[in-house]
């Protein structure tokens, strides 16, 4: 049975997200992918360390020619951004004319991925396209596209799927959100 409370370091968290709901919008996407991308070798791009369930599941769903590199960058302490980017693992691979995936967890402030795209265009890449599993439009403060959004939400601090507090809850299967 899922827990609808769960205690992720010293706050409590309620069901959100399910994992049903959590597949069909992975499905979802992949199948947009595959149709975009099938013909085109793409290089997925997940950022570390949220996006690797995302990543993991969505990967698995290809049946086409592709590559995967991930790149780790840190913005949040808390429950909260710092409003600066650290970039912990940098991009390792030949991007220039490349299409170029990038695969998050969840976009806020679109502070993170501005920094991302700004970085990735020095590499000449043919195409930079944007996934995330979860956007939260209220909060968005950067101009960024977003080519592939799973599901919108609103401001609420959310945990689970390889969201964090404070590096715990990653491994929760579902979303949760945090009780006030």
């Amino acid at each position: 049975m899922v827990p609808q409370i769960v205690r992720v370091d010293d706050r409590q968290f309620r069901l959100y997200i399910g994992q049903a709901k959590i597949e069909q919008e992975v499905t979802r996407i992949a199948g947009e992918l595959e149709r975009d991308f099938s013909a085109k070798d793409p290089i997925f791009m997940p950022i570390l360390n949220g996006a690797f369930m995302f990543a993991s599941d969505l990967f698995r769903k290809f049946d086409f020619p592709c590559q995967i590199t991930f790149l780790k960058l840190a913005s949040y302490s808390g429950t909260g951004s710092t409003g600066t980017v650290k970039q912990l693992i940098g991009i390792n691979r030949e991007l220039k004319d490349r299409v170029v995936v990038v695969l998050e967890d969840i976009v806020d402030t679109g502070i993170t991925l501005e920094t991302i795209l700004r970085q990735l265009s020095g590499f000449q890449p043919a195409e930079v396209r944007v996934a995330t599993f979860l956007h939260k439009p209220d909060c968005t403060i950067r101009e960024v596209r977003l080519d592939y959004v799973g599901m919108e939400i609103p401001n609420d601090f959310v945990v689970g799927y390889g969201l964090d507090y404070n590096e715990y809850g990653r491994n929760l299967r579902e979303i949760y959100q945090v009780v006030e």
